[in-house]
């Protein structure tokens, strides 16, 4: 029996630069894995791939991404054992965090240990990209540029672990529909500057991040939810350096300078019923470690 974290991320800097024929839109983002994360047990079975989610809401059939990227490395490693997979959640789902993408990214580094297939973190990536456009970053997290639609990956200057406050809304937005808003107003839309963010970071000036955080799909997503703005507004009132949404929403980061400072705003965030307990965190940035 093994275990391997799905660590959550942000997007520091978003922006969308066009969209391709097959209907995948371009993009430019720094993503940063922050310590939020789901924990999946693997072990081996006679036959088949058995998921238990753990009393969430998802799939446990081929619809599930843990289940496609489990069954992706057994097919091409040639497996005819089976594999069960445990899943204990905590990153909040359908939150623009990445959980269900780090989830494959877990289980493809999970089976390909359990296995002893020996695939490179390039190779789980390659497998990755065909599962979703996240999941590749999310085999090895950090702090990355991203490219195409998401898949090309820059890897930038570690990040100190910032205080973050994180609070998802209640309410949940679809990342199809943002886009296809997205499409309507790309014109009109100001870009934010992905570049001024890369250089702060890889110059070690990562103290002026913050005037960088930028998320072109904020245009769209927070007329849907509202409750973004509510949210930066109590994280702003609360002394925080910098705010933003992260993915296509609904959830949004804030930076503090220290955690009682963080676990206050969170404590007024929860007052206003916007959010679910287990959906408000005080947490930082991180790095995880190869296993």
């Amino acid at each position: 029996m093994i275990t391997e974290r799905a660590y959550a991320k942000i997007n520091l800097s978003l922006d969308v630069t066009g969209k391709r024929p097959n209907g995948y839109h371009d993009v430019r983002m720094v993503m940063q894995t922050v310590d939020i994360y789901d924990t999946l047990t693997f072990s081996k079975t006679d036959t088949g791939i058995i998921i238990d989610v753990g009393g969430s809401p998802l799939p446990v059939d081929g619809d599930n991404l843990i289940y496609k990227a489990a069954k992706a490395v057994m097919d091409k490693c040639g497996i005819t054992e089976g594999v069960s997979i445990s899943l204990d959640k905590h990153i909040p789902i359908a939150a623009g965090m990445a959980g269900g993408s780090s989830d494959a990214a877990a289980a493809l580094r999970g089976v390909n240990r359990l296995f002893e297939c020996g695939l490179s973190y390039d190779e789980l990536r390659e497998i990755g990209v065909k599962i979703g456009a996240d999941v590749p970053y999310c085999v090895e997290g950090g702090t990355v540029l991203a490219e195409g639609i998401g898949e090309e990956l820059t890897n930038l200057s570690e990040l100190p672990e910032y205080i973050i406050a994180v609070a998802k809304p209640k309410r949940g937005v679809s990342t199809g529909n943002i886009y296809k808003s997205l499409d309507e107003i790309f014109d009109t839309i100001t870009h934010p500057d992905v570049d001024g963010m890369v250089d702060v970071i890889n110059t070690s000036q990562s103290l002026s991040l913050t005037k960088y955080l930028g998320n072109v799909l904020e245009y769209v997503t927070v007329p849907l939810c509202p409750e973004i703005d509510e949210i930066k507004k109590i994280f702003k009132e609360s002394g925080t350096a910098g705010t933003l949404m992260t993915g296509s929403g609904p959830t949004v980061f804030a930076f503090f300078e220290d955690r009682d400072t963080a676990e206050r705003a969170i404590e007024k965030v929860r007052s206003t019923g916007l959010c679910t307990d287990e959906e408000l965190f005080v947490t930082t940035l991180t790095s995880p470690k190869k296993p």
